[in-house]
């Protein structure tokens, strides 16, 4: 049975993960026993994020991991990356990705100077894709703080992003009903981290006015 546990990632908490729900239909559809899916909103740049570290501790020898792109597992700069893809590898898991080739079927049944030959093209392409996925964010951030410093030189133009008020209305409410921020956060459709923000910016404008 081929086994396969699944990474959803996007990187804020108002984008949505449903879009990138077909790559589990797609790895049943291919044949894989999904025995997990991993859900998160957090910076592909970051190596700390806690449902990629679950899934790599979760991995069991012979499984894969899949995900829509090469970026969804990793932003981050190229040696990063390669010790990120070693912890898969580690645990005795392969990665497969939609674009990129995956030779390691092909690799483990050849023998000699064609498994090495394959192997190292499969290094090759995991490498350039890893690699274009960091130039790909840099260029992203590169734009972003040049289009925010041009529209600073005309204050009337620059005023950040847009708070989403009826989220952080339904936020505060919940909290103020007694729930936990885990709780609060998957009532509310958002992080953990977001929740904690928004109560306590609340918190202070409370003491604010008290004040």
């Amino acid at each position: 049975m081929k086994v396969a546990r699944i990474y959803l990632r996007v990187s804020t908490d108002d984008q949505s993960l449903e879009r990138q729900s077909a790559v589990i239909e797609n790895a049943k559809s291919a044949g894989y026993y999904v025995a997990a899916v991993y859900k998160e909103k957090a910076s592909g740049a970051r190596a700390d994020r806690p449902e990629l570290v679950r899934m790599i501790n979760d991995l069991q020898p012979g499984e894969v991991v899949i995900a829509e792109t090469i970026d969804r597992i990793s932003r981050l700069p190229l040696n990063e990356a390669e010790k990120l893809i070693e912890a898969i590898r580690t645990k005795g898991a392969k990665l497969a990705i939609p674009g990129i080739i995956d030779l390691s079927e092909l690799s483990e049944e050849s023998e000699g100077i064609s498994k090495i030959v394959l192997e190292a093209i499969q290094n090759m392409l995991l490498k350039l894709a890893l690699q274009m996925a960091r130039d790909d964010y840099e260029l992203r951030r590169e734009r972003q703080e040049r289009g925010i410093e041009l529209a600073k030189q005309d204050p009337s133009k620059y005023k950040g992003r847009k708070p989403d008020v009826k989220v952080h209305q339904r936020i505060i409410a919940l909290k103020k009903a007694g729930n936990s921020i885990s709780r609060t956060a998957e009532l509310a459709g958002c992080s953990q981290s977001q929740v904690k923000r928004i109560w306590a910016n609340h918190l202070k404008s409370e003491i604010n006015k008290n004040e």
